[in-house]
């Protein structure tokens, strides 16, 4: 059964870190200065020019809509390095929209993004029972489309020069992962292939 119409958005937690519903709580200089970041936010639609404020007014209206978005925080020392959440999702089609965020520099590249990730898909898969989960990644972020790729993530189709980043215009990549332990996806699957 779904837990889609109850908006209920968990704690999760993995072996190094804590999954927290994201909340103004987290609203920091420290955050503001990822968005602001070059590095941080070269491949994103978002970033450059926040203030605490407009990043208060964002996490105001992300709390307000009860949407599945969570602070990646490491359980040992309770430091916030980055966001991760599944938005929006389709109720009808049973589709959601993937995003992460590592917003600290320090932690990454060790495997922080990944234990993440697969907790929320997880999560997304067991108990909101998601039949797939999709998102859009700039080609030339090579680290974040290795990582979508080691999570089981395939290709849907390329958008050309969809974008300029970093100076240039870039193709992007759709993305999605199915949830094999659904029938009907089970079903497609067999099918097709």
């Amino acid at each position: 059964m779904s837990r889609l119409n109850k908006h209920i958005v968990p704690i999760i937690e993995t072996d190094r870190l804590l999954l927290e519903p994201i909340s103004i709580k987290y609203c920091s200089d420290k955050y503001v200065n990822w968005l602001n970041d070059p590095e941080i936010n070269k491949f994103l639609e978002l970033g450059g020019n926040y203030t605490h404020e407009s990043l208060l007014e964002f996490l105001t209206n992300m709390t307000a809509k009860s949407i599945f978005f969570w602070a990646i925080i490491i359980k040992e020392t309770h430091t916030h390095i980055g966001n991760i959440k599944i938005d929006p999702i389709n109720k009808k089609h049973l589709i959601g929209e993937y995003g992460i965020l590592m917003g600290d520099r320090n932690y990454w590249g060790k495997g922080f993004a990944k234990e993440a990730s697969k907790a929320v898909i997880s999560h997304c898969f067991e108990y909101l029972n998601l039949r797939k989960i999709t998102l859009g990644v700039i080609k030339d972020n090579t680290a974040a489309v290795k990582l979508y790729e080691s999570l089981g993530f395939g290709v849907e189709g390329i958008y050309r020069m969809h974008g300029k980043y970093d100076g240039k215009y870039c193709d992007a990549i759709r993305m999605a992962l199915f949830n094999r332990n659904n029938p009907e996806v089970q079903n497609y699957f067999d099918e097709k292939y």
